[in-house]
């Protein structure tokens, strides 16, 4: 492949942080029915599928990402069982009971991305989101500068303020734990020492980034990380 960052990523189990209680805690918290038409948006290779369709097993589960390579490897998985396609997450065609969407929102802005979806939701439909988030009122300047600039990160009274302006109330919030970072951040350190012995320049940038990455988490993690939050139009 081309793209260095598609190169390790390729093959990966999770592109983000999660875990399955993550979305088990928020399909209850949005009350969602064991027959609900969820939208995994932006489902990378479809790490949370199983959990979502474990909380809707007569249910229906939509993987959208931009990237084909991405959703080809969802197909690869689990075939028929989910709908899958490659497109913008922002523009979805419903009704869907219940959205999640992990680690991706913030690409296009939470007030941006609910107010999107509002009438793709159906009567009584919820959102899941994770949102990068501040945890202390006095963050160091490394915990600010692990997101790379990302100028809307706010703590959770700011992320709240967003749902709002999208005419949205928040049900409830949880950080997404140590546990659920390390799932991602461990596989992902792995693959970063197994490309290094091939690795052309433009990969071996990637690759230090992906490690300095890494090893910043470990840092500021008790300062910032994402925060899980379940939303519905007011």
């Amino acid at each position: 492949m081309s793209d260095p960052i598609l190169t390790l990523y390729q093959g990966l189990e999770r592109l983000g942080p999660g875990a399955p209680e993550d979305v088990a805690w928020a399909a209850h918290v949005a009350d969602v029915p064991p027959d609900a038409r969820i939208c995994d948006a932006g489902c990378g290779t479809g790490a949370d599928i199983p959990a979502l369709m474990a909380v809707a097993p007569v249910g229906h589960v939509t993987a959208v990402d931009e990237a084909k390579l991405f959703i080809d490897e969802v197909l690869a998985r689990y075939g028929t069982t989910v709908r899958a396609y490659a497109g913008d997450m922002v523009k979805l065609k419903g009704p869907y009971d219940f959205i999640w969407s992990a680690g991706a929102v913030y690409f296009h802005g939470v007030t941006k991305v609910l107010r999107a979806w509002r009438p793709v939701l159906a009567k009584g439909g919820a959102v899941a989101f994770s949102e990068p988030c501040l945890f202390t009122d006095t963050p160091s300047e490394a915990a600010v500068a692990f997101w790379g600039g990302y100028t809307p990160l706010t703590d959770a009274a700011g992320i709240a303020k967003q749902v709002g302006a999208a005419d949205y109330e928040v049900l409830a919030t949880r950080r997404v734990s140590d546990a659920a970072w390390q799932s991602y951040y461990g596989p992902l350190a792995e693959r970063v020492e197994a490309l290094r012995r091939n690795a052309d320049p433009a990969l071996a940038l990637v690759l230090d980034e992906a490690a300095t990455e890494i090893a910043a988490w470990e840092t500021v993690r008790g300062e910032t990380g994402y925060l899980l939050s379940v939303v519905r139009p007011a």
